[in-house]
């Protein structure tokens, strides 16, 4: 009897991908707890392929332990392989016969209602993570040209950017998103967003482009940290593809015809 319970509480723990109601979203991935007995096996991300459709996962370029111990292995494969892999095959298959279907996806998160509460879960839960995984990188970096100049000119220095940005973070309640982004005047501001929306919906406190993010929900941090949400910021700041920030600051530039 009592096996029976342990396996029965086990199973309503992981539900399915998503639970949808029509006031609130809860995203519930299954991810079930090895036994003492199993070993924990851990793929490439190269072996990682979503379902046909019109989006794709973008490419990890390293293995999953690469951020350890900052973000560990599990955390990065599980976050990888089952969070994003589900978004992108939820929102594909949320915009299959729609208008959506063949849009930019910049397009699609600036027109959609936002009263489709599965489409602007999946489609935000994609570009989200999509953004998140490209801005990772094992080593530690800086900003650096265009970037850096206009970092030290609208937040006074890198170091001040880089307090406020995890103080936002800290205060983030719940499941959600804090960014730096380019508003439609070419300014860095950072912003925050609940759940998987994000500045480029018609809800944006502070509408922009985004070129950096943070994941706060706790499938990013909580196998590591568990309530020291503090240690994983820290952690997710070393490992900033400040580069890669760059190149996308450059081209907010160019949408809002700063340079």
């Amino acid at each position: 009897m009592k096996k029976n319970v342990v396996i029965l509480s086990t199973l309503t723990s992981f539900l399915l991908l998503f639970s949808c109601k029509e006031d609130k979203l809860t995203e519930v991935v299954e991810v079930p707890l090895p036994t003492k007995e199993e070993k924990i096996t851990i793929g490439s991300p190269n072996d990682v392929k979503a379902d046909p459709g019109s989006f794709e996962m973008t490419k990890l370029p390293f293995n999953y332990d690469a951020l350890a111990p900052d973000i560990r292995t599990l955390t990065l494969e599980t976050h990888y392989s089952k969070h994003y892999l589900s978004y992108t095959n939820a929102f594909n298959k949320e915009i299959v016969s729609t208008e959506f279907e063949n849009m930019p996806l910049e397009d699609i998160l600036k027109k959609m209602p936002l009263t489709n509460l599965k489409l602007r879960q999946n489609a935000g839960g994609y570009y989200n993570h999509t953004l998140y995984f490209n801005i990772l990188t094992p080593k530690e970096q800086t900003p650096k040209d265009t970037l850096a100049g206009s970092i030290n000119k609208e937040f006074g220095s890198f170091n001040n950017l880089t307090n406020q940005f995890k103080a936002q973070s800290e205060k983030q309640f719940g499941s959600g998103w804090v960014w730096l982004v380019v508003d439609r005047y070419g300014k860095l501001q950072i912003t925050t967003t609940d759940n998987q929306d994000n500045p480029l919906m018609k809800n944006a406190l502070i509408p922009g482009t985004p070129i950096m993010g943070i994941d706060l929900w706790e499938h990013a941090y909580y196998l590591d940290y568990q309530n020291r949400k503090g240690s994983y910021i820290d952690a997710f700041y070393n490992h900033i593809n400040w580069e890669k920030v760059n190149e996308y600051y450059i081209e907010a530039l160019k949408k809002v015809k700063k340079v």
